[in-house]
This record gives structure tokens, C-alpha cells and sequence, in this order.
């Protein structure tokens, strides 16, 4: 349960730090039940004065959104996954001459458009180039995804891939994520202008005190605080202290320059036991989510707490990893022989450790680097138990299936035989099975962030 005036007040704030006015248009789309809703929709609307336009109907959000053309727009990251993909799939089917212009474009789009939002300079080349792209495809892009007008644009609720977050940045749209959630009416954490990145949620905005508490936890203060849980006094209790501070369940820390990171629910954040990096957080869903970042590799399981070292299996992505096969000439049988190769192991660890850099980088997180890793022999499925039905890890199931994979990792083995019962779609079992290779990953040591 909200106040008038905790709205109010978090609708104020937004609007200051991104200069919202009456000048704005946005879409009415999310459902009416959501604080998103009731904060983009009718509480800034009524801070601001701006024109809310609501859609038809659900079915035809996507031609509305062309049509209104919203000046201030905020969709969930799965969205913006389906509006590129809708236009991925039109460019598929132009002429050879329109995909070679949209490709070349592209390249220049992503080389120097995330640095042209950043406010940062260009040289003169570049700008040239980026101003033909802009007219003839970054332009028409915008157009077509309904965004030609977008001034601000929101993301959040899940992180959001960084290849995602840079394209939607790379053609001149101004995408930002922020934090918050229905306790704390939206508003917690903005991005400001110029410094938006992937892996980070903003700033704290006006009124909203943050602190970490010792076991990684973020709290807040903030105006905007949920009154109490509708007739559930002992569940209101339990998120707010009698000092005023939110337990918003998420585990994080403020870096350097002051912007807020996400690493993961604080009831699956670990402890390393033993080795260099005794007592270092561990974050499972943190590493899975920037490995899952890599085109490449489609699942991954995390192993860290209570043991000296954090381990990984992995789930390539048979399409991504096939095509790039395909274009090197590699030959392969299927998935469990494709997952096998040297060379795609060679690629996924490219990617390990390209991950076990950017965690070293973050005091907190450097114990998370990954140790050692393996390439499962098939993928983990739902009708095997292995994931939810939201496709979501089972990672205490998986460690059980797979103990014999799990001991190797840890044991210090190179390679491990496996067999696995598997349902088919029909409803026949069967089994694969297959000796996976087990490889080490570089590790880095930390590196103090710059203040």
C-alpha cells in the first residue's frame, strides 16, 4: 500500500533527474495492476502535465507505439529482445543489397555510437560516417520500432544483455536501466546521461538513502517506501526496520564512481571456503548471467559455496555455436558431439575468461572467478527436471544428477565419463552419454577500481 504523496513524491524525483515536462508522450500499455503503470501513466502524469496515449487494444501496442511515437517509453528487457528480433527477421528477408547496408552500417554504429551517447567526441570520419548511417538506416530503424521520437528510454525488472543494451544505444536511442520495485514506488536508482552501462542500475536519485548491510543486502531509505503489505502487519515487519530502512532481498554494492550493482537474491549469495580467496562472496546467478551474456553459451550452473573454488557447466547454444562451426568449416554430428570439440572448447573458454577479467575488476566479486569449467553433452530440459518451467537452473537437482561431474570438477580431473537418461518429445527415454573434457580457466588478480 502506497500514499498519494509517496507516489507523488518518487514521480517528482524521476521527473527532475531526466527533465521530464509537459512536453512528453508516452504509451499506456503495462497492466493496470502494475506500480509501472500507475507510476509512467498516472502519477509522473500527474507530476508533469505530459499526454498519455493508450493503445487500441493488446494486440496492437506494436502499431500504436509506431504510430505515437512516445517521447519517454519503458519496457522490461524482453521487449526490446522481441522488437530486434521482429526487425532481424524482416532484414533476413531483404534484397542482398539492403542486408549488405544494414550490416556495414551496423558495424559503424556499434564502433562509435555507444561513444557519440556517452557525449564523448568523434573524429571527423566517423561522424560522417554515423551521420549517412543515421539517414539511411539507423533513422529508418528508430522509425520503425515506434522510437523515432524516444528522448528517454527505461529497461528493468531482469538484467538486460549488454549486446541488447548497445544496440538499442548504437542507433541514437537514449535506453538506461533503473532500480526499483513496487515497496519502493519504482524510483530508487537512475542512470544519468552519459552513463549508461550494462552492468550497473544508476545512482541513487533525490531522497533515496543506500546501504549494504554485512551480509551483501541493499537497503533503503527512501520517501517512497510502501506504507505497509495490504491487512499483513507481520510481513510489513519483516522488509521495514523501525529506522525507516526497505530489506529489498537484493544482494549488491555501490563501485567506485557511486553507481549501484545487481550481483543477485541475497538468499543465493555464498561464501568461498578455504584456498586464496577464503570468505570471498560468491554471486551463482551473477557469473551465470555474464557468461549467458556471450552469444555462445545458452545455460550455465555455478558451484562456489563452501568450497575453495567456483566451478561452472555449461550449455553452448546448438544453433549460435553451429552456424559458427559451420563457417570454419568444423564438421559435427550433432549436439554432444558438437559441445566435445577443442575448438568450441577453446571459444567457450575465451569466454570464461574474458568474464573472470571484468570480475576482477570488482573487489567483492573477484573470488567468483571461474576455476574450472566443462561443456555438458546435452542440454539441461525441463521434461528432465533440470529446469523450471520458466526455464530457470535447478542448481541443487543438477549438482545431484550430475555428482559424478561435480566431484570431477573439484577433484582435479581432466575428463569424466557420463551417462544420462533423457525424455524425448514423444515420450520415449533414452539415454546419451559421452567423456567430457574438463579444462582449467585463467584466473586474474584484483584489480582496484579507479575512483
Amino acid at each position: 500500500m502506497h500514499t498519494h504523496n509517496s507516489l507523488l513524491d518518487r514521480a517528482r524525483a524521476g521527473a527532475e533527474f531526466d527533465h521530464l515536462t509537459h512536453r512528453e508522450e508516452v504509451l499506456a500499455y503495462l497492466p493496470p495492476a502494475w506500480i509501472g503503470q500507475n507510476i509512467f501513466s498516472y502519477a509522473q502524469w500527474l507530476a508533469c502535465g505530459y499526454v498519455v496515449n493508450c493503445p487500441e487494444s493488446a494486440a496492437t501496442v506494436t502499431i500504436d507505439l509506431k504510430e505515437v511515437g512516445p517521447t519517454y517509453y519503458f519496457a522490461p528487457p524482453r521487449v526490446f529482445e522481441g522488437l530486434l528480433t521482429s526487425v532481424m527477421i524482416r532484414m533476413e528477408d531483404a534484397g542482398a543489397l539492403k542486408r549488405r547496408m544494414f550490416q556495414a552500417f551496423m558495424a559503424v554504429a556499434q564502433r562509435v555510437g555507444p561513444t557519440r551517447m556517452d557525449g564523448k567526441s568523434l573524429g571527423l570520419t566517423d561522424r560522417l560516417l554515423y551521420a549517412l548511417g543515421d539517414l539511411l538506416v539507423y533513422g529508418p530503424l528508430r522509425n520503425n520500432l515506434g522510437m523515432s521520437r524516444v528522448r528517454v528510454a527505461y529497461t528493468a525488472g531482469e538484467a538486460i544483455g549488454p549486446d541488447l543494451f548497445t544496440f538499442y544505444r548504437s542507433i541514437g536511442i537514449n535506453l538506461k536501466q533503473l532500480y526499483g520495485s513496487t515497496e519502493t514506488a519504482v524510483f530508487v536508482c537512475l542512470q544519468p546521461d552519459h552513463q549508461a552501462r550494462a552492468d550497473t542500475v544508476g545512482v541513487p536519485i533525490a531522497g533515496v538513502e543506500i546501504k549494504v548491510a554485512d551480509n551483501g543486502e541493499i537497503l533503503v531509505k527512501s520517501p517512497g517506501l510502501l506504507k505497509e503489505y495490504f491487512k499483513n502487519p507481520q510481513a510489513t515487519a519483516e522488509v521495514l526496520t523501525a529506522d525507516g530502512w526497505y530489506h529489498t532481498s537484493d544482494a549488491g554494492f555501490l563501485d567506485a564512481h557511486g553507481h549501484l550493482k545487481i550481483i543477485d537474491r541475497v538468499k543465493d549469495v555464498g561464501r568461498i571456503s578455504g584456498g586464496a580467496n577464503d570468505g570471498a562472496m560468491f554471486a551463482p546467478k551473477y557469473v551465470e548471467n555474464k557468461l549467458k551474456f556471450f552469444p555462445h553459451i545458452k545455460e550455465v550452473v555455478a558451484y562456489g559455496d563452501g568450497r575453495e573454488k567456483v566451478c561452472v557447466m555449461i550449455n553452448i547454444d546448438f544453433d549460435a555455436v553451429g552456424n559458427w562451426a559451420e563457417r570454419r568449416n568444423l564438421p559435427y554430428a550433432g549436439y554432444t558431439d558438437l559441445a566435445q570439440k577443442p575448438e568450441v572448447y577453446q571459444l567457450i573458454k575465451e569466454c570464461v575468461e574474458k568474464v573472470n577479467a571484468d570480475l576482477s575488476a570488482d573487489a567483492l566479486l573477484a573470488g567468483s572467478q571461474v576455476s574450472r569449467f566443462l561443456v555438458l553433452h546435452k542440454e539441461l530440459d525441463a521434461d528432465d527436471g533440470e529446469l523450471t518451467r520458466t526455464n530457470k537452473v535447478r542448481r541443487g537437482f543438477i549438482a545431484d544428477k550430475y555428482l559424478a561431474l561435480v566431484d570431477a570438477l573439484y577433484g582435479g580431473a581432466t575428463s569424466q565419463f557420463i551417462e544420462t537418461q533423457v525424455k524425448f518429445e514423444d515420450g520415449r527415454t533414452g539415454s546419451v552419454s559421452a567423456t567430457l573434457r574438463i579444462d582449467d580457466a585463467e584466473t586474474f588478480a584484483p584489480v582496484k577500481a579507479a575512483a
